[in-house]
């Protein structure tokens, strides 16, 4: 038994740590006891009226971990939907279909097979994060349920259990985002090869299906059974030599596609037929156009490290382009309170506001299976424009003693650029800009930065600002 849960396994966006060193039944329990209590605040509700879902991914410790959640939300007195083994997106459908008042995800996302953690959600799907309700967690678990405390846990109800399954519904939910009568016809015409690299997650049973569904699609499927072994690969599409395998079955195999998804498939990563990787960003900006052509005027939102190539897109395409802080929390509260149709982060991270404003990893996938059959273009052709105007560096890490101390150093540095502290520090120039910003766990500092005039400028200005950074 490990004891009071340590503090370092509350982070920004979820709870994660070690499975039997910083997370084990015992700890699971207090943190679904915590949530309970905490989400009966959130909502101005008693705990016994709270209604919440639960899921749980492939990893090894999620049929022990979740049921141990489970366990401490029925001990506060919650009625638990649970919907077993599904993606993380799929508890957020959950959530959001049901009106139901929270949901904790069983999962540790991209991390190693050593990782186990939740995702944690408050109505309408919305994340918690460590400004707004993860430290609380942790906070109650200190001074109400440590040992010693005063709990009276002992005198609730006890809650209740229905055991739902979602699948069918969640299918039929992600499959209205295209058109998929003309998919397949399309299709028909000109069938597409795909190799699909599901990590061992997920992916394979949730995304899967709606694949097949479409039918015209030649799939080479690769690590597309969930096994929490994870024997080919981590799954974690963002490291390049986790993608190295499905980068050589395109290759190899003259895929028109691939398409990479992350242990609990909220994500998915491109490789287009070239076997190049496919930066969120351009992504972002593919994604932008196709979902303005049938919602003319609307918001999109994208991250401060991204292209310029987002929101000259989405301004070309009609639509209006709003900058926002990094983070699934940050994305789902702005996008709530503009009405923004869609958002996407360099990270891979997709948001729709017709899906609750949650990422989702199967909504990306079938826009971009979409895109193709209707434009007859491959993936390289769609992205050559922008490859040929913005050179963009992706996100480099530099460890730094004092993160703040050395992002006003920067900032210093160009006196004459403007310069935005929305998240980190954005500099900004005519023809190139940059963004630095802190880790949220790490000493760390994460430079992104794009040049408008040519490959070789952008890597001399990467090299200078690195230089200073690392000085």
């Amino acid at each position: 038994m490990i004891g009071l849960p340590p503090p370092e396994i509350f982070k920004a966006y979820d709870i994660r740590g070690l499975y039997g060193e910083e997370i084990d039944g015992d700890v699971a329990e207090l943190i679904g006891r915590a949530f309970a209590r905490v989400l009966s605040k959130l909502a101005g509700k008693t705990v016994s009226e709270l209604r919440m879902g639960s899921g749980r991914d492939m990893r090894l410790s999620a049929p022990e971990l979740s049921a141990r959640y489970r366990e401490g939300l029925l001990a506060e007195g919650v009625h638990v939907l649970d919907a077993g083994q599904v993606g993380s997106e799929m508890l957020y459908y959950l959530v959001g279909s049901r009106e139901l008042d929270g949901g904790l995800m069983c999962t540790a996302s991209h991390n190693p097979k050593a990782y186990t953690g939740a995702k944690l959600v408050r109505e309408g799907a919305i994340a918690l994060s460590g400004d707004s309700g993860i430290q609380d967690i942790r906070r109650t678990i200190e001074t109400e349920l440590a040992p010693g405390s005063s709990d009276e846990a002992h005198e609730r109800a006890r809650g209740t259990v229905e055991e739902v399954d979602i699948y069918a519904e969640f299918q039929a939910a992600a499959l209205q985002f295209i058109d998929v009568d003309a998919v397949r016809a399309s299709l028909g015409d000109r069938p597409l090869k795909v190799v699909v690299d599901g990590g061992n997650g997920m992916a394979g049973p949730m995304v899967g299906p709606l694949l097949d569904r479409l039918g015209g699609l030649d799939l080479i499927e690769t690590c597309w059974t969930p096994d929490g072994h994870f024997p080919d690969h981590e799954p974690n599409p963002l490291l390049p030599e986790n993608r190295q395998l499905i980068i050589e079955r395109v290759r190899s195999s003259g895929a028109d596609l691939g398409i990479a998804w992350d242990g609990d498939a909220d994500r998915c990563f491109f490789i287009d037929d070239t076997g190049a990787f496919v930066a969120g960003d351009f992504l972002t900006a593919l994604l932008a156009e196709s979902l303005l052509a049938k919602h003319p005027g609307a918001a999109i939102l994208y991250d401060v490290r991204a292209s310029r190539a987002v929101a000259d897109t989405v301004t070309r395409a009609g639509g209006t382009p709003y900058v926002n802080r990094v983070g699934h929390a940050f994305f789902k509260t702005r996008m709530r309170a503009e009405g923004s149709l869609f958002g996407g982060e360099v990270s891979g991270h997709y948001y729709f506001r017709d899906f609750y404003c949650a990422d989702s990893g199967s909504i990306p996938a079938l826009l971009v299976l979409e895109m193709l059959s209707r434009h007859g273009s491959s993936l390289s052709e769609l992205l050559a424009p922008y490859h040929e105007r913005y050179f963009i560096s992706g996100e480099i890490n530099s460890a730094v003693s004092d993160p703040e101390v050395k992002m006003e150093e920067v900032a210093a540095a160009f006196p004459d650029a403007r310069q935005e502290r929305l998240d980190g520090i954005s500099i900004d120039y005519e023809d190139w800009h940059f963004n630095v910003r802190s880790s949220n766990t790490e000493p760390l500092l994460r430079l992104c930065l794009e040049s408008l005039v040519s490959p070789e400028d952008m890597e001399r200005r990467r090299d200078e600002v690195l230089a200073l950074i690392r000085s």
